[in-house]
């Protein structure tokens, strides 16, 4: 059953790359996208190494001890589509939406971790996974909004 999940997670996330990658800010989405995988992975690795969660279930388990679905596939598409719904809005907004995409990833990791053996939490909660998926929304959000600030400063600097 696992390795259903992942095929499924997988092909779904395989479909939604060429929608998400179109208009005008594809540069944008990409750096979204790739600033996203290395940051989950990072985290994901370190979480991993020092024994907190266990990937038994995982594509390539000789080479990787995480979930490279998740960590390269998965939580960025999440992310580009989360800065897409956010890319306009104040703090309390984007707070909100925020809440929106980690909430039920917490809920999603707690169930699956407890009906699954995709994850096994050894020393993780629910709660662990909010403030991680919070904590690396927020990076690349805050990352978005730097590109955001230099693009403005090169437009000014082009007008002048």
């Amino acid at each position: 059953m696992e390795r259903r999940l992942l095929h499924l997670l997988f092909t779904l996330c395989m479909l939604c790359l060429p929608f998400l990658f179109r208009g005008s800010k594809m540069r944008e989405n990409l750096v979204i996208f790739f600033s996203k995988g290395v940051l989950a992975t990072l985290i994901d690795a370190y979480v991993v190494g020092t024994k907190r969660i266990e990937y038994p279930v995982r594509p390539f388990p000789k080479i990787f001890k995480t979930n490279i679905v998740y960590d390269i596939l998965f939580f960025p598409l999440l992310s580009v589509i989360w800065v897409k719904l956010s890319y306009n809005d104040n703090f309390w907004k984007i707070l909100l939406k925020s809440l929106l995409f980690s909430v039920p990833m917490s809920l999603g990791q707690w169930y699956l971790q407890k009906y699954s053996k995709l994850f096994k939490w050894k020393k993780w909660s629910p709660f662990h996974t909010f403030g991680s998926v919070s904590f690396t929304l927020f990076t690349i959000r805050g990352l978005v909004g730097f590109i955001k600030m230099l693009d403005k400063f090169k437009h000014n600097q082009n007008v002048t």
